[in-house]
């Protein structure tokens, strides 16, 4: 017996996914529900499925899955899509807004247009830097660490997000568009399963163009490269304050637009951008 869900696909800086109503869903596994709908030729095409769900503890909760069906912990441009489908379907209309995730409740301010939210900011928290609790196989703070991958010498930086990042700046490239080159398909598997990482790692390559503003591609666990990672995005910024270069606020330019990332003298880390609805469907399931 087949069922119908209703889904919406948002994206945010091109990160996107298929935004569930978790009230009105049937009974389904998201897990598989997500591996069937995300493949972009044979499914209707996203990085992963999230389900917006009640919660006794702020205006909504966030239930996220990668693409390949894992359950992934936070996602920083997923949560302003959140906040913006919770607001303009009444689910939640406070601004601002308080999601509840895996990691926490996080709080938006959302900037809001002729009763459209155009783009959200969000508190993500402080930075997590203790390698075994980001989780990686080292103790204390993982940072411009050699660490070999595939033959190939790199040196690392790692931060947890919400979820673990593996940082790598492309020092002493003559040109600023070298990420653009780089396989990252052949690469970004080498260090999701690298033993270093007991959890799987999102990898972030970055260009440095000034103190205030970065290049980035990332390859996501169990999502492969996306256009985007705002926690990815969030963790660029950390590394490069850590290893002195970049300052605490920073444009970064991802393949899907761009965001911008303060640390502030809290230690909680603002994450800036959009947030767009892409379209409304029904799929049977």
């Amino acid at each position: 017996m087949t069922a119908e869900l209703r889904f919406t696909k948002m994206h945010g800086t091109g990160n996107d996914y298929l935004y569930v109503d978790q009230r009105d869903m049937p009974s389904v596994d998201p897990s598989t529900l997500a591996r069937r709908l995300a493949p972009r030729h044979t499914g209707v095409g996203s990085d992963g499925l999230i389900l917006v769900c009640p919660s006794t503890i702020a205006a909504c909760r966030m239930e996220m899955y990668n693409a390949d069906g894992s359950r992934g912990e936070m996602c920083g441009n997923g949560i302003r899509c959140v906040a913006k489908y919770a607001y303009e379907r009444d689910i939640a209309r406070s601004n601002p807004m308080a999601v509840e995730t895996d990691c926490g409740v996080k709080v938006l301010d959302l900037d809001i247009a002729q009763g459209r939210v155009t783009t959200v900011s969000v508190d993500m928290g402080a930075p997590v830097l203790d390698g075994p609790r980001i989780p990686v196989a080292a103790e204390g703070r993982v940072i411009d660490h050699a660490l070999s991958v595939d033959g190939t010498t790199y040196r690392v930086t790692c931060v947890s997000m919400g979820n673990p990042h593996c940082v790598i700046f492309q020092d002493g490239q003559s040109s600023r568009d070298s990420i653009a080159e780089l396989p990252l398909e052949r690469i970004g598997p080498h260090f999701e399963h690298h033993p270093f990482f007991p959890g799987r790692v999102n990898t972030e390559f970055v260009e440095i163009i000034s103190p205030d503003e970065v290049r980035m591609r990332v390859w996501e666990r169990g999502s492969g490269e996306t256009l985007a990672c705002g926690t990815g995005a969030c963790a660029v910024v950390v590394a490069g304050v850590l290893t002195g270069k970049t300052r605490r606020e920073v444009l970064v330019h991802l393949r899907g637009g761009d965001l911008t990332v303060s640390w502030r003298d809290d230690d909680h880390v603002h994450l800036r951008g959009e947030a767009v609805e892409v379209f409304d469907g029904t799929v049977e399931i």
